[in-house]
């Protein structure tokens, strides 16, 4: 009992968190038919919709195709006994915590009170006086995630990455 006192508390290290989750994500991957690298694919993107899925307030960056697929001929490469710990290298060696940048941040802060700055001034105007209609807790969230993902597209477009993963 104190144990599990101690870590609702702290919680526990998500390194120990990620190699539990694999090992035992593992055993489920070994169950499913992976005949190719499209198989091997979907399984990985499975395993990673089930630890984001089960891991509340954390996610983690799905490795890029090209490093599954160095990964799956390396793995189709060793024996048997050796994918094991294979696997468990890679995701320890490509698996990243997903984080947020300042942009980001700044976006959501900053774009509800503009849009609702937006929405009063905009009443005003007799061209879009149609505004009115629209309920404030539509307008507001529908303005911040259209800017949350504008700001996150424009942000890739910038560094170069659109269609990459970014690490």
């Amino acid at each position: 009992m104190g144990m599990m006192m101690s870590l609702m508390g702290k919680g526990v290290p998500s390194g120990q968190m990620l190699s539990a989750l694999t090992g035992a994500l593992y055993t489920t991957f070994i169950e499913k038919d992976v005949k190719n690298f499209d198989d091997f694919h979907r399984a990985i993107l499975d395993m990673f919709n089930v630890i984001n899925s089960a891991l509340p307030g954390k996610h983690y960056d799905v490795p890029s195709r090209e490093e599954i697929e160095d990964f799956f001929a390396e793995w189709q490469a060793s024996a048997e006994a050796e994918r094991k710990d294979a696997f468990v290298e890679f995701m320890k060696d490509t698996v990243t915590l997903s984080k947020l940048d300042n942009y980001t941040v700044i976006t959501g802060i900053v774009t509800p009170p503009a849009a609702m700055a937006a929405k009063k001034a905009a009443e005003n105007v007799p061209q879009i006086n149609i505004i009115k209609a629209i309920p404030d807790v539509i307008f507001v969230p529908s303005v911040t995630v259209l800017a949350l993902i504008s700001a996150k597209i424009s942000r890739k477009m910038i560094q170069g990455t659109m269609g990459k993963s970014a690490t």
